[in-house]
């Protein structure tokens, strides 16, 4: 190779340690493809987004190379949006296959894309091997980062309950095979926390959120990061995988991809997967408006054989295919039971994520108030006739508590006024206004909770406030609301991005305990057996998998 010479010395470079890179160089060995030129230039992107490597000094290092492997060199420097139109190069003519008589999967038989052995998950999966067949810049800087939508999340570890929800709405929405999971939940320990027996906790898939013991466990919830600078980006020969310019999804175009899983390698967080046999899901089985995105590009649900994939945050709802009501929305974060997937744009600070992020005591206030209140209607219905007094309040409405109304008004007295609308498929704002519904109702009676009697009574008063757990000094009915909502909900207290050193700007922030460098993964309270999905690598989080160098967003 070209780059020989100019490549730092040999040595481990991908963050999820030796083991892993091992097996990322067998598995470029089973393919077609140059397997030297595929982890050199894993291992450079990587350099890019850290900042030791410009752009242009890794695209000229591959050039010839590339030239030399495919024939073309498609790498997006670009977004791919701008070559579409170009009518030479790999990803043009895969395309111009695709809109032909030939058909895709014939079209991969005959170029002997697809082979090879299982593909590798971040503990996620060892893939049924098929049968043999024949052959056949500064870290994190990126331009224009803050323009436009940026889709992404915010998931609080703290309150996850592994029931394992999001995996299985995951692979209902998007077909991928058993045990290539787009979607992961990682119950670890890592030597400072300790996760239970799972044999000590006798809970059916349907029923964590009534158990509290499943919160004991600690959780690392992994989908695809939609990074903002994506390693896997740099390294594709076609332009298959590319960062969208709409709502910034890092997305792969199964007409463009050759099955080179050079993605595989650049990837830090182990997120591909390769469709090594025909999927489990038959292409006549999905429907087609959810696989094309607006640009008429096949980028959702499960790959066709010979092709790479992964989470893909859900373009087609994003586009509105799937219907306008599902706009800013994903599969995973409707179906958590617990709501710790909060997905939305993370450019608007009205957006669910950075809402819950910026303050996921309040947030989560709300959460649990729009579950355990009664409905607007109800307490209306209740207070009929009742007399503006507190306790009267109280009596008259089943399920109501003094502390739940302190709550409410604490939630109605902490409101922020945003310069942005909330963006489309955003709930937090309904249950927000659910809350304060429930609030007005209450003071429809005449109890006046505005008044300094009132505030004092439901306990919100300065120079009275007692939290829970701890006397604490407030200057304001609004300071004690925060504090309130603290000791309510046992709120996380870090928030970190995985990898963070290493530049690639993830659109996924965690919020809760990091798992240390000597994590491994242990059983959950909830099998993957249990919820009808694979999980076959149960020691994958080990020293080479989450000796990752988190830090402190």
């Amino acid at each position: 190779m070209s780059a020989d010479d100019e490549s730092p010395d040999e040595e481990t470079f991908h963050p999820l340690g030796e083991s892993w890179q091992d097996d990322l160089e067998e598995l470029l060995d089973d393919t077609e493809y140059d397997t030297e030129l595929g982890m050199e230039m894993g291992r450079d992107a990587m350099r890019v987004t850290k900042g030791e490597l410009s752009e242009e000094e890794f695209h000229e290092r591959y050039h010839e190379d590339v030239m030399a492997e495919f024939g073309e060199d498609e790498r997006p420097i670009a977004r791919p949006d701008d070559a579409d139109g170009e009518e030479e190069g790999i990803g043009s003519t895969l395309l111009q296959l695709a809109d032909g008589d030939e058909s895709r999967r014939e079209m991969l038989k005959k170029a002997g894309a697809g082979l090879g052995f299982a593909s590798l998950g971040w503990g996620a999966v060892d893939q049924q091997e098929p049968e043999p067949e024949p052959a056949v810049e500064d870290a994190g800087e990126v331009e224009d980062a803050d323009e436009g939508t940026q889709w992404g999340m915010t998931i609080d570890l703290e309150h996850c309950d592994g029931c394992l929800a999001c995996v299985t709405a995951c692979n209902q929405e998007h077909g991928w095979d058993q045990g290539a999971n787009w979607m992961y939940v990682l119950a670890y320990e890592d030597g400072q926390v300790e996760s239970p027996d799972p044999d000590s906790v006798d809970v059916e898939p349907g029923e964590c959120s009534q158990t509290d013991a499943v919160h004991e466990f600690n959780y690392l919830v992994r989908p695809c990061q939609h990074c903002t600078d994506a390693p896997c980006e740099k390294v594709c020969p076609t332009t298959a995988r590319h960062t969208r310019d709409e709502g910034g999804l890092v997305l792969t175009d199964y007409e463009v991809c050759i099955g080179c899983r050079y993605c595989q390698v650049a990837c830090p967080y182990g997120v591909n997967y390769f469709q090594w046999d025909d999927p489990d899901t038959d292409r006549e089985e999905l429907d087609p408006e959810r696989i094309y995105d607006e640009r008429g590009r096949p980028v959702s649900r499960r790959a066709p054989r010979g092709v790479m994939s992964k989470c893909v945050f859900d373009p087609t709802r994003q586009d509105g295919n799937a219907g306008e009501e599902l706009i800013g929305t994903t599969a995973c974060e409707q179906a958590c039971p617990p709501n710790v997937i909060q997905f939305g744009d993370k450019n608007n600070p009205a957006s669910d994520p950075e809402r819950y992020a910026e303050n996921p005591a309040r947030s989560r206030t709300i959460i649990n108030l729009f579950t355990q209140l009664p409905s607007p209607n109800s307490v209306e219905s209740s207070l009929e006739g009742v007399d503006g007094n507190l306790d009267a309040v109280v009596d008259a409405v089943d399920e109501l508590t003094v502390g739940m109304i302190a709550l409410a008004k604490g939630v109605d007295l902490t409101q922020e006024e945003y310069e942005e609308e909330p963006p489309p498929g955003d709930s937090l704002p309904d249950k927000e206004q659910t809350v304060l519904d429930v609030v007005t109702a209450i003071e429809d009676t005449g109890l006046d909770l505005e008044s300094e009697e009132g505030i004092r009574e439901i306990g919100l008063s300065p120079d009275q406030f007692e939290g829970p757990t701890q006397d604490v000094q407030v200057a304001s009915p609004e300071e004690a609301a925060y504090e309130l909502f603290e000791d309510y909900v046992d709120a996380p207290e870090v928030e970190f991005e995985l990898l963070a050193d290493i530049g690639t700007n993830p659109n996924v922030t965690y919020l809760g305990h990091q798992p240390g460098p000597e994590a491994h993964q242990v059983p959950g309270p909830v099998s993957y057996d249990e919820v009808g999905l694979l999980d076959k690598r149960q020691n994958a989080l080990d020293d080479e998998t989450v000796g990752l160098g988190f830090r402190d967003a």
